[in-house]
Protein backbone atom coordinates (compact mmCIF):
# COMPACT_ATOMS: atom_id res chain seq x y z
CA UNK A 1 0.00 0.00 0.00
CA UNK A 2 1.34 3.39 -0.99
CA UNK A 3 0.19 7.00 -1.24
CA UNK A 4 1.27 9.05 -4.26
CA UNK A 5 1.04 12.81 -4.68
CA UNK A 6 1.06 14.18 -8.23
CA UNK A 7 2.81 17.56 -8.36
CA UNK A 8 1.51 18.85 -5.03
CA UNK A 9 1.18 22.63 -4.60
CA UNK A 10 1.19 23.13 -0.84
CA UNK A 11 3.94 22.12 1.55
CA UNK A 12 1.58 22.07 4.53
CA UNK A 13 -0.63 19.45 2.92
CA UNK A 14 2.36 17.30 1.99
CA UNK A 15 3.71 17.58 5.54
CA UNK A 16 0.35 16.48 6.94
CA UNK A 17 0.22 13.52 4.54
CA UNK A 18 3.78 12.51 5.44
CA UNK A 19 2.80 12.54 9.12
CA UNK A 20 -0.27 10.41 8.34
CA UNK A 21 1.84 7.95 6.34
CA UNK A 22 4.53 7.72 9.02
CA UNK A 23 1.94 6.99 11.72
CA UNK A 24 0.22 4.32 9.63
CA UNK A 25 3.34 2.72 8.14
CA UNK A 26 2.56 3.61 4.52
CA UNK A 27 5.16 4.73 1.97
CA UNK A 28 4.68 7.96 -0.01
CA UNK A 29 5.67 8.79 -3.59
CA UNK A 30 6.01 12.46 -4.48
CA UNK A 31 5.83 13.08 -8.22
CA UNK A 32 7.62 16.32 -9.04
CA UNK A 33 7.70 19.12 -9.82
CA UNK A 34 6.19 20.41 -6.61
CA UNK A 35 4.75 23.89 -6.27
CA UNK A 36 7.19 24.61 -3.41
CA UNK A 37 10.78 23.76 -2.47
CA UNK A 38 10.57 20.24 -1.02
CA UNK A 39 12.79 21.25 1.89
CA UNK A 40 10.46 24.15 2.73
CA UNK A 41 10.03 24.89 6.45
CA UNK A 42 6.25 24.57 6.08
CA UNK A 43 6.69 20.91 5.14
CA UNK A 44 8.44 20.20 8.43
CA UNK A 45 6.09 22.47 10.38
CA UNK A 46 2.99 20.54 9.25
CA UNK A 47 4.64 17.12 9.52
CA UNK A 48 6.53 17.95 12.70
CA UNK A 49 9.18 15.36 13.56
CA UNK A 50 7.18 12.67 11.74
CA UNK A 51 8.51 13.81 8.36
CA UNK A 52 11.82 12.16 9.18
CA UNK A 53 10.02 8.89 9.99
CA UNK A 54 8.12 8.78 6.70
CA UNK A 55 9.25 6.54 3.86
CA UNK A 56 9.31 8.97 0.92
CA UNK A 57 10.40 8.40 -2.66
CA UNK A 58 10.71 11.44 -4.90
CA UNK A 59 10.24 11.03 -8.65
CA UNK A 60 11.51 13.54 -11.23
CA UNK A 61 8.23 13.27 -13.14
CA UNK A 62 5.33 11.05 -14.15
CA UNK A 63 7.40 8.73 -16.37
CA UNK A 64 9.86 7.96 -13.56
CA UNK A 65 7.00 7.20 -11.17
CA UNK A 66 5.06 5.08 -13.66
CA UNK A 67 8.17 3.02 -14.53
CA UNK A 68 8.40 1.70 -10.94
CA UNK A 69 4.67 1.37 -10.16
CA UNK A 70 4.34 -2.04 -8.45
CA UNK A 71 0.56 -2.68 -8.52
CA UNK A 72 -2.73 -1.04 -9.38
CA UNK A 73 -2.98 2.73 -9.61
CA UNK A 74 -6.07 4.05 -7.80
CA UNK A 75 -6.84 7.68 -8.57
CA UNK A 76 -8.95 9.66 -6.14
CA UNK A 77 -10.84 12.25 -8.18
CA UNK A 78 -14.08 14.19 -8.02
CA UNK A 79 -14.69 13.05 -11.63
CA UNK A 80 -14.91 9.32 -10.79
CA UNK A 81 -18.09 7.31 -11.18
CA UNK A 82 -17.19 4.81 -8.43
CA UNK A 83 -17.96 6.04 -4.93
CA UNK A 84 -15.54 5.15 -2.13
CA UNK A 85 -18.05 2.86 -0.34
CA UNK A 86 -18.37 0.73 -3.51
CA UNK A 87 -14.65 0.62 -4.40
CA UNK A 88 -12.67 -2.56 -3.70
CA UNK A 89 -9.01 -2.22 -2.80
CA UNK A 90 -6.05 -4.61 -2.92
CA UNK A 91 -2.95 -4.71 -0.68
CA UNK A 92 -0.57 -3.61 -3.46
CA UNK A 93 -2.58 -0.54 -4.52
CA UNK A 94 -1.04 2.90 -4.88
CA UNK A 95 -3.52 5.64 -4.00
CA UNK A 96 -2.89 8.70 -6.20
CA UNK A 97 -3.98 12.24 -5.33
CA UNK A 98 -3.61 15.14 -7.76
CA UNK A 99 -2.32 18.61 -7.09
CA UNK A 100 -4.55 20.94 -5.10
CA UNK A 101 -4.99 23.39 -7.97
CA UNK A 102 -5.04 21.17 -11.07
CA UNK A 103 -5.74 17.57 -10.13
CA UNK A 104 -4.03 15.28 -12.66
CA UNK A 105 -3.74 15.58 -16.45
CA UNK A 106 -5.95 13.47 -18.73
CA UNK A 107 -3.19 10.95 -19.57
CA UNK A 108 -2.69 10.22 -15.86
CA UNK A 109 -6.46 10.01 -15.38
CA UNK A 110 -6.67 7.50 -18.25
CA UNK A 111 -3.76 5.44 -16.85
CA UNK A 112 -5.51 4.75 -13.53
CA UNK A 113 -6.70 1.18 -13.02
CA UNK A 114 -9.47 2.43 -10.74
CA UNK A 115 -10.93 5.92 -10.26
CA UNK A 116 -12.68 6.63 -6.96
CA UNK A 117 -14.52 9.62 -5.54
CA UNK A 118 -15.32 10.42 -1.95
CA UNK A 119 -19.05 11.25 -1.79
CA UNK A 120 -19.87 14.82 -0.79
CA UNK A 121 -23.04 16.83 -0.39
CA UNK A 122 -24.25 18.73 -3.46
CA UNK A 123 -22.78 22.18 -3.91
CA UNK A 124 -19.34 21.33 -2.52
CA UNK A 125 -16.35 21.22 -4.84
CA UNK A 126 -13.65 19.11 -3.22
CA UNK A 127 -11.98 18.10 0.03
CA UNK A 128 -8.55 19.22 1.16
CA UNK A 129 -6.00 16.76 -0.28
CA UNK A 130 -4.69 15.73 3.16
CA UNK A 131 -8.24 15.07 4.39
CA UNK A 132 -9.04 13.09 1.22
CA UNK A 133 -5.82 11.07 1.62
CA UNK A 134 -6.75 10.24 5.22
CA UNK A 135 -10.28 9.16 4.29
CA UNK A 136 -9.11 7.11 1.30
CA UNK A 137 -6.25 5.48 3.16
CA UNK A 138 -8.46 4.60 6.15
CA UNK A 139 -10.96 2.77 3.94
CA UNK A 140 -8.17 0.99 2.05
CA UNK A 141 -6.50 -0.16 5.26
CA UNK A 142 -9.85 -1.32 6.62
CA UNK A 143 -10.67 -3.37 3.52
CA UNK A 144 -7.24 -4.97 3.27
CA UNK A 145 -6.79 -5.60 7.01
CA UNK A 146 -3.58 -3.60 6.96
CA UNK A 147 -4.05 -1.33 9.97
CA UNK A 148 -0.90 -1.28 12.12
CA UNK A 149 -1.06 -3.28 15.34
Amino acid sequence: MRLALHQPDQAGNVGTILRLAACLGVAVDVIEPCGFPFSDRALKRAGMDYVELASVTRHAGWAAFEAQLPGRLVLFTTAAAIRLPEARFEPGDTLLFGSESRGVPEDVHARADLRVRIPQVPGTRSLNIAVAAGIGLAETLRQTGAWPE
